[in-house]
């Protein structure tokens, strides 16, 4: 017997929102949960779908893909536009590691694959299920992931 959407989202939620705080931040994270399990749901693709939890991981992702993009497009701007009106003052550079400024550098799915390795200890096999990708695109996210940080991490 299949279970229902309401038996799923109930089953499923508090790890999703789990990890899409790895992705968005604790503020958005409900929000993200919401409109991918909302767009998961109501596609027609749903009905098709076998592994129910890898999807929507997979949908979370999207989702929180999505809003980096909007986000990034508006602060885009807005930095546009504090330029035009307001000079810059000089800014000295930051002497302590704010992990989460440090994760917020990397892309959605190095957050995500991060995320998986390091809070919920799982193998890059294990990450590739959860997200639905290929074995290797996991390692490669996470190696890229790892040398961003690095790079952030230097610099601090």
């Amino acid at each position: 017997m299949t279970p229902s959407d309401t038996e799923l989202y109930r089953a499923h939620a508090a790890e999703l929102i789990r990890y899409a705080t790895v992705l968005v931040g604790p503020d958005e994270a409900p929000d993200v949960v919401t409109d991918a399990v909302i767009g998961a749901f109501t596609s027609a693709r749903w009905r098709h779908v076998e592994q129910h939890r890898a999807y929507l991981f997979r949908t979370v992702l999207n989702a929180a893909t999505a809003r980096h993009r909007s986000q990034s497009r508006r602060e885009r701007r807005e930095r546009v536009v504090a330029a035009r009106s307001v000079p810059m003052a000089e800014s000295s550079p930051e002497t302590r590691l704010d992990v989460h400024e440090a994760l917020s550098r990397l892309s959605p799915q190095q957050r995500a694959v991060i995320y998986l390795a390091y809070w919920e200890d799982r193998t890059p096999a294990d990450i590739a299920d959860v997200l639905d990708i290929g074995e290797g695109s996991a390692r490669k996210q996470l190696a890229r992931a790892r040398a961003r940080l690095r790079e952030v991490i230097d610099h601090v």
